[in-house]
């Protein structure tokens, strides 16, 4: 009787150990494979205008939409692309703003632009891009999809001054096979330009992107922005995208990852230290 009941008890446990890999088995193979696995990660800390944070949704309505992007996801092996939105601030804000979407035409665009438009975008403190590109790795996890590439692309006007060091952040998902492309937006709108950093392209180009490929686009004025999320697009979406050591000599530029002189990767940090003299307002 023992051993009959040993051995029920050894069946019912194989059984269900081939019943979990069939289930996870099955979960791997029903991964939709796609061009890219794109997370699209902007910036809505205080420093940003109501103005301004709608000039970004636009936007990128308006990229995702256009001719040129829609031929570069036509042109990919797999001519379908998924994309998910989320707004960042600061370590505890991060909302998803568009879910996984794929995208393979232009309807699938337009549903995608017009999410954009369904809520107003809402502010928050601080700026944590290390939380920011956190959030984003863990976005790969759920996203459902097998992407040749996979890549965060961030927007932000102002250098991390909350959370982790944006470096390590960085290094760990580029090891994980993660590209990080950047769009450091130097503006200086807003309600408070008190943390800004002179130079943030040189601090994205140093401390943010990283990964295979990896290039930033810096937006110096808003009438640049539309063409700088479209090229950026395109070039994300290339399969060999065409990247010179001539790129930032186009406009807006396009730099490659730690093509500048070094940067202070902890600028943001030491300003918060340092904002008694300051409102404590991004």
């Amino acid at each position: 009787m023992s051993a009959l009941w040993n051995n029920a008890r050894h069946a019912l446990a194989a059984g269900a150990a081939l019943a979990v890999a069939v289930f996870y088995g099955a979960g791997a193979a029903q991964a939709e494979p796609v061009d890219i696995e794109l997370v699209l990660a902007v910036d809505v800390s205080l420093s940003m205008s109501p103005a301004e944070l709608e000039i970004q949704r636009r936007g990128y309505a308006a990229a995702l939409t256009h001719d040129s992007v829609l031929q570069a996801i036509a042109d990919g092996a797999h001519g379908r692309i998924a994309v998910s939105y989320m707004e960042w601030a600061g370590v505890t804000t991060q909302h998803v703003v568009v879910p996984w979407t794929v995208i393979a035409n232009r309807q699938d665009a337009e549903r995608v632009a017009a999410q954009l438009s369904v809520h107003p975008p809402n502010s928050a403190r601080r700026t944590s891009i290390s939380a920011a590109l956190e959030f984003g790795g863990d976005l790969f996890a759920e996203s459902g999809f097998e992407g040749v590439k996979r890549v965060i692309d961030i927007s932000g006007d102002g250098p991390n001054n909350q959370g982790g060091p944006v470096t390590e952040i960085r290094d760990r998902l580029v090891k994980q096979g993660i590209t990080i492309n950047g769009l450091p937006l130097m503006t200086n709108g807003g309600f408070d330009s008190g943390y800004d950093i002179a130079n943030l392209d040189r601090y994205y180009s140093n401390c943010v992107i990283g990964g295979p490929g990896a290039f930033m686009i810096p937006v110096n004025d808003w009438t640049q922005f539309p063409e700088a999320v479209r090229r950026k697009l395109v070039l994300e979406l290339a399969a060999t995208p065409p990247l010179t050591e001539h790129a930032e000599l186009s406009n807006p530029p396009v730099i490659l990852a730690q093509a500048m002189s070094d940067s202070d990767c902890l600028a943001g940090e030491k300003m918060w230290r340092n904002r008694y003299w300051m409102m404590d307002a991004q």
